[in-house]
């Protein structure tokens, strides 16, 4: 049993999901605002609050690299807020190639008939979502590959 976190850190706001205690699906949060881009004290305390309420034991941030696999400006920061993360809560914490995301999580919030202007407010939420289901899901894929060998 054990459940994990999975944020989009973005210049605004950090969707975040956390997963069901088996690792299974992952269910969204909540958007967490903050006014400045670097101002990240309460973003961080709220998610070292969230971290103790689920018995977070892994944190997944996702990775905005570029679509030619080079890091810029967006991935150099999400790896200062893993650092972040790995200081405040004393957990590990996994970058996840989150490229499409965005581009699913549109597409998702499309087909479900929100309206535009109504989509930002999930859209954090809902690519938190896809960033810890793309990791849930390649965990789940590498056990049936491990357990197919015995």
């Amino acid at each position: 049993m054990m459940r994990i976190l999975g944020l989009d850190y973005g210049s605004k706001t950090v969707g975040v999901a956390v997963s069901d205690p088996l690792g299974l699906t992952a269910q969204g949060v909540e958007t967490i605002w903050r006014k400045q881009e670097n101002k990240l004290r309460r973003t961080l305390a709220r998610i070292e609050e969230l971290v103790s309420e689920y018995q977070v034991e892994r944190i997944i941030v996702g990775y905005p690299k570029n679509m030619n696999n080079t890091v810029g400006e967006r991935a150099q920061k999400s790896l200062e807020f893993k650092e972040m993360l790995e200081k405040r809560t004393g957990l590990p914490v996994v970058m996840w190639d989150e490229r499409l995301t965005t581009v699913e999580a549109n597409r998702t919030l499309m087909e479900a008939g929100v309206r535009r202007e109504n989509r930002k407010q999930y859209m954090d939420e809902l690519a938190a979502i896809f960033i810890l289901q793309g990791y849930l899901d390649s965990l789940s894929m590498n056990k049936e590959e491990h357990d197919g060998e015995n």
